[in-house]
């Protein structure tokens, strides 16, 4: 937002020397918005005079060349005259001619278009066609107020009611003497009424302590003749993103270059100067904050029996929009266009169209003030890539009740500086527009909050200084913001508010009172950290992907998804939906890693998963669950012989986090399989002793592996980290080694192939366990191998490994214990020790 110090001074009481900028940008930057940069724009235009051609002569010499003598008041220094003081100048310009009031840019100085480049040019006495030129007389182009460069920029008092004399300097006479500050958009993205020369020049009023007060045709609400020359109808079809929209038809145009004052006023904040019509909307907008658009009315309502017809609605099937700045576009499903009774000719709150634009053959316009929905806008701006002052100002929530009063001040200037009369009634098509509540707040409130003691009279002047209405009520401050304020809801707003305008800088510096306590250590935060360090150590890679996947990548590993949260507002096409599960992200990864040439490698990643299933914890916010996902992977060419499936490579990764974690856990048969795991060669991973299922491994289902192209010696895990840390332990628990020998022995047994090798182990374990408890002793059993013969019958042989802490074990005592082994799982199981 770039905004003046002349601006400033014309729209409040505040006066400013050049001493007193360098603390002007320094509060601007602490207690309203980061400054940018800042231009001072007399230095462009130094020396550059007003000056009245006394007369104009044809050159000798040259046919399409005047001599002229000029008035500049006596002014210049350094520059020859001749007898009278007059200075002479050779000028081109067809318009140039007796009498007339123009602009003289005298030897020495820089030609202002040419300012700041490498092209800079300075001017000088020179001869031409053998008769001397003291400088030159200017054109607009030349003066950098606008691309007219037919002939000189010419004062009269058709453009300027009040004419400058000769010798005054053009920057004085026409506001380039200005200090121009660019504050950073960003800083006002929550204040609308920032945009506009009213709401910072209000500002700052009320950071300088000076109570401000805005004109009185922008407080006071304005009535309207009733006019019906040129019929005007609007229709709104969507009322929710257009809250409010007024318009008005204006005849007796006569289309012309702005004032001098306006062009150069449009130039020092970066708008190109078109015309008086456009250059008024573009004037008020920068005055207000409120964007206006201007039609030609005979363009709206050719072709049409009853006038001229707005409507706001949605675009239809493939409609196509010719818009101001020369593209074409197939606008969104959800934007607001605007059209007549022939098509769309405007794409609401963003940019014109082309069809209906003001040009020098306009004698009737529309005048349009609208109330646009702020995050349609910002969609649809996004969408198509336009950027504009308008989409600046609509995007951050305009206040609709300012509509009428800036119309009204917008038809008075296009009045004056046009003359365009209004030929119809205003039409106003008002939605549901809520003003702005009453606020009950104490001091107290506010100086707890600030750490200041604040009076309520001192309250009460820095809110009133910026014309919010405070109203007392015994202990209570009733504050009501004014309407162009639409970021006040909260009691808070108003402690931000005040804190602000009194200067962060005047907060209490106290340094905090802190505990000697110990810091209580956050538990996930070190099981997290754990869990990196263990699989980096077995030879796995973290990896980190965006929390929100395609719905193409839930659906190809048969995830479903309704029941992932969509996102109105993605960051792109590819990121639709908040995922389900860790996993899809990180098979997603596998087969580019693959193609690039890493033919075996593992993956992780930590991070989070949401779920409408569990949604329902009442804040309105998707529920987060802390996961661990692991992939293993390897080409047909990485695998050994005999290296078993792709499921017991992750079992490995999986025990070895677990031993890390000192969590014992075994791993059951799936009852419900989470998508993509395969149902088939998946299993549960359950906390050992209360059987609490942490998470899931296996293999991945063929719908996977196709549309991933995954190799089919890729497996994986998932884990709950928030289950787990519940079971996490910082330390095993220590048993000091037996002073005795330990025995070890292998069993071999005998089972139908039908029964699974955890029903044996379990009865296995069973039975070792009795014995330790009734001689004392600790056993560790392995397995060693599973085969299946071809009478069907399954051979499994286990390692036992018998420790005492309080004796020698004898071989005839562990034989002992075998037998009971075998006898016990004969009954149980019908197992046969071989």
């Amino acid at each position: 937002m770039k905004i003046g110090v002349n601006s400033i001074e014309e729209f409040s009481k505040l006066k400013f020397a050049k001493s007193d900028y360098e603390e002007l940008v320094s509060n601007i930057g602490s207690q309203l918005g980061a400054v940018d940069e800042t231009t001072d724009w007399e230095a462009i235009y130094k020396g550059i005079l007003i000056v009245r051609v006394i007369s104009c002569i044809k050159h000798q010499n040259a046919d399409s060349l005047n001599v002229c003598l000029i008035d500049d008041g006596g002014i210049s220094k350094d520059v020859h005259r001749d007898s009278e003081g007059y200075i002479q100048v050779v000028c081109g310009a067809p318009n140039v001619r007796e009498g007339m009031l123009a602009v003289w840019i005298p030897p020495g100085a820089t030609v202002p278009a040419t300012f700041g480049t490498k092209e800079s040019f300075v001017l000088s006495s020179k001869e031409l066609r053998g008769v001397i030129s003291n400088g030159m007389l200017s054109s607009a182009s030349e003066l950098a107020l606008s691309d007219d460069h037919s002939g000189l920029l010419e004062i009269d008092s058709e453009t300027n009611a009040t004419l400058p004399k000769p010798g005054d300097y053009f920057s004085k006479a026409f506001g380039m003497n200005d200090f121009v500050i660019d504050i950073e958009n960003k800083m006002f993205t929550h204040r609308p009424d920032c945009f506009g020369v009213l709401g910072v020049a209000r500002e700052i009023s009320g950071i300088m302590g000076k109570s401000y007060e805005s004109p009185e045709w922008y407080l006071s609400a304005p009535s309207f003749s009733k006019i019906d020359e040129l019929p005007l109808k609007v229709t709104v079809e969507v009322p929710k993103l257009v809250t409010r929209f007024m318009a008005v038809a204006l005849n007796n145009v006569s289309i012309a270059a702005s004032p001098i004052w306006m062009q150069a006023l449009l130039k020092r904040i970066g708008i190109k100067s078109i015309n008086n019509v456009v250059d008024v909307t573009n004037y008020v907008m920068h005055v207000t904050g409120q964007p206006l658009h201007a039609y030609d009315y005979d363009k709206v309502a050719m072709n049409a029996a009853n006038g001229a017809e707005l409507i706001a609605r949605y675009p239809k099937e493939n409609e196509k929009i010719d818009l101001l700045n020369g593209k074409t576009i197939s606008p969104r499903d959800e934007a607001v266009i605007i059209a007549n009774h022939n098509g769309a000719i405007g794409v609401g709150g963003i940019m014109g169209g082309s069809t209906t634009e003001v040009s020098k053959h306009t004698k009737n316009i529309i005048l349009e003030v609208a109330t646009f929905d702020m995050y349609n806008i910002r969609r649809t701006s996004m969408h198509h890539g336009l950027f504009t002052d308008a989409v600046t100002r609509f995007s951050k929530g305009q206040s609709p009740h300012q509509n009428d009063r800036i119309l009204s001040y917008a038809m008075n200037l296009l009045n004056k500086y046009s003359g365009a009369k209004q030929a119809s009634s205003v039409v106003d098509v008002k939605g549901a527009v809520k003003g702005n509540k009453q606020i009950v707040i104490t001091p107290e409130y506010i100086n707890q909050r600030l750490g200041l003691e604040l009076t309520p009279i001192k309250i009460e002047k820095i809110l009133t200084n910026v014309e919010f209405i405070v109203a007392k009520d015994k202990a209570n401050l009733l504050v009501t913001a004014p309407f162009w304020r639409t970021d006040i809801e909260i009691p808070e707003d108003i402690v931000e508010e005040v804190g602000r305008l009194n200067g962060f800088d005047k907060l209490p510096l106290i340094l905090p009172t802190r505990s000697i306590t110990p810091t209580v250590t956050n538990k996930l935060f070190e099981l997290k950290a754990a869990i990196r360090n263990q699989l980096s150590r077995s030879g796995a890679n973290e990896i980190l992907s965006y929390s929100f996947v395609h719905g193409n990548l839930l659906e190809q590993t048969g995830q479903d998804v309704s029941k992932a949260f969509g996102l109105s507002n993605a960051l792109s096409p590819q990121l639709q939906y908040y995922r389900l599960s860790l996993t899809p992200s990180l098979l997603e990864k596998v087969h580019p890693n693959a193609k690039a040439g890493f033919n075996e490698f593992a993956i992780f990643e930590i991070g989070k998963s949401h779920s409408t299933d569990f949604s329902d914890d009442g804040n309105g916010v998707p529920e987060e669950f802390q996961k661990l996902a692991f992939v293993y992977s390897a080409q047909a060419k990485a695998v050994t012989k005999g290296s078993g499936e792709a499921y017991y490579r992750s079992a490995y990764f999986l025990r070895a986090l677990m031993e890390s974690l000192h969590i014992q856990f075994e791993l059951v048969p799936s009852t419900v399989v989470a998508a993509p795991f395969d149902k088939n060669r998946s299993a549960d991973i359950c906390i050992k002793g209360d059987g609490k299922i942490v998470g899931q491994i296996g293999e991945y289902n063929a719908q996977t592996i196709k549309f991933l192209k995954l190799s089919k010696f890729t497996s994986g895990f998932e884990i709950d980290l928030e289950m787990l840390l519940s079971h996490a332990k910082n330390s095993a628990e220590y048993m000091p080694l037996s002073r005795y020998p330990k025995i070890t022995q292998d069993i071999s047994l005998k089972v139908d192939a039908s029964m699974s090798f955890k029903k044996l182990n379990d009865e296995v374990c069973k039975v070792i366990d009795e014995i330790n408890k009734a001689t004392q002793t600790q056993t560790v059993t392995e397995p060693l191998d599973i085969y299946v013969n071809e009478a069907n019958e399954k051979h499994v042989a286990f390692r036992l490994t018998f420790i005492s802490h309080f004796r020698t074990l004898k071989t005839e005592e562990i034989s002992t214990y075998l037998d009971q082994i075998a006898r016990e799982l004969k009954q149980s199981l019908g197992a046969d020790r071989i």
